[in-house]
This record gives structure tokens, sequence and C-alpha cells, in this order.
């Protein structure tokens, strides 16, 4: 299920570049759940969205833990990205990745598990 892309995401090697690192070291990361990412529509690339690096660029300690989540709940890199693009909560338009990197972790932890593959 590829999703389209927003524009706060980078492709790996946009985002390889900005970290000084090499595309396959970001792969690396994203086997080992240590990165969120998921592929654009029609694409095989992964796209990374920008909400999981603090200031930095480093990525957000909870990452993996909600990446874990996600695998243990059965959620594919795309479905999980899906879930982490929806809002929220019911009023407002803020999406679970901003609430992420909001620090509302148990909040994104728990809509991560309720989440259906």
């Amino acid at each position: 299920m590829a999703v389209k892309a927003p524009q706060d995401a980078l492709t790996a090697s946009w985002l390889a570049v900005r970290l000084g690192s090499e595309p396959r070291k970001l792969e690396a990361m994203r086997r080992a759940g240590e990165l969120i990412a998921f592929r654009r529509e029609g694409s095989t690339e992964y796209v990374y969205p920008l909400w999981q690096f603090d200031e930095d660029w480093r990525p957000l300690p909870a990452v993996s833990r909600v990446v874990r989540a996600g695998r243990e709940a059965g959620l594919s890199d795309d479905r999980l990205y899906a879930v982490l693009n929806a809002r929220a909560g019911l009023g407002g338009n803020k999406k679970l990745g901003e609430a992420l990197r909001g620090g509302r972790i148990d909040h994104v932890l728990r809509a991560v598990r309720a989440a259906t593959p």
C-alpha cells in the first residue's frame, strides 16, 4: 500500500545529504526500527517524515518504540506511516506524528497498537 508523500518528508538520498550520511545507512536504520519510512504511491524508494527528527537532525528517542509497537501490531511501514499521519484527536488538525514530536508518546503508542493491518 503506497501513500502520497507530504511536503515534510525527504527521500533517502536527500536525507542522507542533509545528515552527511549514506542512503544505505538510513536503510539499515529503517530495517532496524530506528527510523520510520514509507513508499510514495508508484515508487520503490522510501521517504522519511521530518517530524521524527529533533532540531539537530537526530531521530527522536521514541521513534524506535513506535516502530516496535507497529511491527508487533503487524503494521507494514506504509500502514504505520498512515496511522501516524492520521489526526491526533477529534478536535484538531494535528497529526499523530506531530504528537510524537511533541512528546505525547503514550498517546501515539495507544493509537499504533489499536490500528489494524
